[in-house]
This record gives structure tokens, C-alpha cells and sequence, in this order.
């Protein structure tokens, strides 16, 4: 059964006259015959009773036809929905992002794409890094928003940005008062950590391990401000970049003077397959946002 024979049974059932109905198809009355015969032979039932020149409906055809004129409404209407996704003003973006990027980054880049594109739609999901590449396999996701992470194709990964880590403690810590500090001072500190499979407890289990340490750790927390909550109460320290959540009432920053501290974002995709073009606009709006950086 194919979509036409389904066009040509709905214009003869409403002009009831084979001739007029082929006329107004712009084919041939025999061609038409044939086709509304092989699409009662497909369905085991007459849909017209035919009297000498006379086609009627018969109540096979009125069910069908009921059934037929939903189908193509709802072909209608998937129809107007995909140009609508496909219109790069009107269309929807499902994007992914580390819980840590949730308070400022991605709501600023939110704002600042939306003063040009105001009725774009967004699909927001908020997970660590292997996680969102699995949404992103699936096709669940159009773009992730995550930590620098070993790809392979078809995931494509861009760096964008990078985020210095400090060393987090309680205000009224010994060391609260310095600027610097050498990671291995820290090796008798309880921490407070983000949970495993999180982006940024990979990179501090990484950091600490190259500076020798097996850290004590007193908690774990799935929100920056969860840990830093907990730091700031007392209850151990932490490496957690800047943000703007973070109380400076409650906690001090200190910089690590001995090694490299930092986190890499990038924005992740999936090579050859289709983007709409409203999730192309976002992409290339964060490309030239953080290049011009």
C-alpha cells in the first residue's frame, strides 16, 4: 500500500465519479480504476459499490475513509511540526551540561544567544560527562556542554574554555589567610569531593594522585555548592574552580603554586549526523563566543 493509493481512494470518495475524480488527479480514468482495485485487493474489501457509471462509498469505504482522513491530518501536522524544527528561528535545541555549569556559564550563554534568537526552544539535561555522551550516541542530545574527555567517532569534542581549580577551605582554617599553597600540604586535610564518575572528582583524584596523596575523604557531594557548603562548614577542604555561588564569608580560595590546576570544558557532538539549524546556530554561536575570548 502506498501514500498516493491512499490520496486516490480520498478524491474518488468525495466525488463519487471516477472520471472527474482521474481528471482532477491529472491521470488516466484506467489508471485510477487499477489503483483503487489493487487497494481493495490489498484490504480484502470493496470500499465502493458500483452501480453501471455510479461509485458509492459502502460502510467498508466510510470507515476507511474516517480512518484515512485522521492519518493524513496527523501527516499534516508532522509535517508543519518538522518545518518548524527546521526553521532556525523556531526550532528546538537539546543540550546537556555538567551539573558544575548549571549556575552561571550556561544560563549566561543562554541569555546572550536568546537576545537574537528569542524563540528558539530548549531541551536541558544536566549529567556528568559519560553520561551525557551516552544521551549524546542515543540521540537524545544534540550538543553536551562537558569535560575534556578521551572521543572516539563519532564524537567530536572542541575545547572552549579552561577553568583555574583552587584549593577551597573553611574561612577560619590555618591557612585561609595564604595566597598559595603546594598540593602535598595538604595530605593530612579531610576533603570533601565531588562523587565518582563526575568530570571534575576525575580531575581532582588525578591532581592528587600526581602529588602523592591518598586523600581522607569526609563526604561527597553531586553539587559545587553541596561541597563547598560542606567546606564552608567545617568539614574539610576541597579543589573546586570559582564560582559565583561560593560564599566568601565562608570559604577562602587558595592557589596551587606546584602544579597546573585546571579543568577543560568543550562542547561535544556526533560527526556526520544531522543537526537542525537551530542547534547549528547555538553551536556556532558558542564556537565565536569563547573565540572571541
Amino acid at each position: 500500500m502506498e501514500w498516493q493509493q491512499l490520496e486516490y481512494f480520498v478524491t474518488v470518495a468525495k466525488l463519487e465519479h471516477m472520471t472527474r475524480a482521474a481528471e482532477t488527479l491529472a491521470i488516466s480514468q484506467p489508471a485510477l480504476s487499477r489503483s483503487i482495485s489493487k487497494l481493495e485487493e490489498e484490504l480484502g474489501v470493496p470500499l465502493f459499490d458500483r452501480q453501471g457509471r455510479s461509485i458509492m462509498l459502502n460502510r467498508y469505504g466510510e470507515l476507511f475513509l474516517y480512518r484515512v482522513q485522521r492519518m493524513r491530518k496527523e501527516y499534516e501536522k508532522a509535517v508543519l511540526e518538522l518545518q518548524e524544527l527546521n526553521n532556525p528561528e523556531l526550532g528546538d535545541v537539546s543540550l546537556g551540561f555538567l551539573h558544575t555549569l548549571g549556575t552561571s556559564i550556561v544560563p549566561d550563554l543562554i541569555r546572550a544567544f536568546r537576545q537574537n534568537h528569542p524563540h528558539i526552544r530548549f531541551h536541558f539535561t544536566q549529567n556528568y560527562s559519560h553520561s551525557q555522551l551516552k544521551q549524546l550516541l542515543a540521540g537524545e542530545l544534540d550538543l553536551c556542554l562537558l569535560a575534556s574527555i578521551d572521543t572516539e567517532p563519532p564524537v567530536c569534542w572542541k575545547e572552549l574554555w579552561r577553568d583555574e581549580l583552587f584549593i577551597m577551605v573553611p574561612i577560619d582554617h590555618p591557612f585561609a589567610n595564604r595566597t598559595s599553597i603546594k598540593m602535598k600540604e595538604l595530605e593530612h586535610e579531610n576533603f570533601v569531593l565531588m562523587k565518582k564518575g563526575y568530570a571534575m572528582r576525575r580531575t581532582a583524584d588525578k591532581l592528587l594522585n600526581a602529588a602523592g596523596i591518598k586523600p581522607k575523604i569526609t563526604f561527597e557531594g553531586d553539587e559545587v555548592s553541596t561541597v563547598a557548603g560542606f567546606v564552608g562548614a567545617g568539614l574539610g577542604v576541597s579543589l573546586l574552580p570559582v564560582d559565583e555561588d561560593l560564599n566568601p564569608n565562608k570559604l577562602a580560595k587558595i592557589r596551587v603554586e606546584d602544579m597546573v590546576c585546571e579543568r577543560i570544558i568543550g562542547m561535544a557532538w556526533i560527526e556526520n549526523r544531522y543537526l537542525p539549524p537551530s542547534a547549528r546556530q547555538f553551536q556556532q554561536f558558542v564556537f565565536d563566543f569563547y573565540e572571541e575570548k
